[in-house]
């Protein structure tokens, strides 16, 4: 299922904005148009290409939080998402009946969002109870975050991740695949930003690459971090070589 097939853009914050120098930012002015094709899309490129600004402004754009949660999470410990979702115009298709936004960087923050209301006594029952009922700020970083997908995250959804690898070790993301594959069977959607040669093998995903060139669809096999770390996995010494000896 998807609910956002497109992002319109519209070139309306001056030529002298920071954004104007992202690549991600110089394709929209010139296509105006991102359109999604499955139900799990991936961006991947370097970083300072946009992949993160772009996600965090599509999440913003659709009405969640920018440090994350979901639509009814209200609170910012600093301002510092850009304007960039002011511009953005979300093409909707259908009503997603469950959303969030989960930020491995800013996932902290909302923990403590999550325990300071589930301190106040007009939530019955406890609030944490829809993430797991153990404490996020009790448990890992990779814990808490699987916690959040395996228990909050309830299917007919809209989610927006952004990179999940930076909280999870390879055989969590592993784990973290197997929810995306059972959620998307409950008619969800995904579109997370990563640097993961795991998840981006997830069967039938659309991978967008931000380079300095624009965006373009690639295979799974044709990403840079599938090439680069296929390469140091099958010769390690020689990588490491050229690296550091030669």
């Amino acid at each position: 299922m998807i609910y956002v097939r497109d992002v319109l853009f519209d070139n309306n914050f001056g030529k002298t904005s920071y954004l104007n120098n992202l690549p991600v930012v110089k394709y929209l002015s010139e296509n105006k148009k991102i359109a999604f094709s499955s139900n799990v899309t991936f961006f991947v490129g370097e970083n300072g290409t946009g992949k993160s600004t772009l996600l965090e402004a599509i999440a913003v754009a659709y009405g969640f939080n920018p440090e994350g949660g979901s639509e009814n999470f209200n609170f910012s410990t600093e301002e510092t998402h850009s304007e960039l979702w002011k511009h953005l115009t979300l093409g909707k298709v259908g009503y997603a009946k469950d959303g969030f936004f989960l930020r491995a960087e800013s996932l902290y923050n909302a923990a403590t969002y999550i325990e300071k209301i589930d301190r106040e006594p007009s939530f019955d029952p406890l609030v944490i109870e829809s993430y797991g009922g153990v404490s996020l700020h009790k448990q890992s970083h990779g814990e808490s975050f699987l916690a959040i997908v395996k228990n909050r995250f309830f299917g007919n959804g809209f989610y927006i991740l952004d990179e999940p690898e930076a909280a999870l070790s390879p055989m969590k993301q592993l784990a973290l695949m197997s929810e995306i594959y059972k959620l998307t069977a409950e008619n969800s959607q995904f579109i997370i930003a990563t640097h993961s040669p795991i998840l981006t093998a997830f069967p039938g995903a659309q991978i967008l690459e931000l380079s300095g060139s624009g965006i373009r669809s690639v295979d799974y096999k044709e990403t840079e971090h599938y090439k680069v770390t296929r390469e140091f996995l099958n010769d390690p010494e020689r990588m490491l070589y050229y690296l550091l000896e030669k």
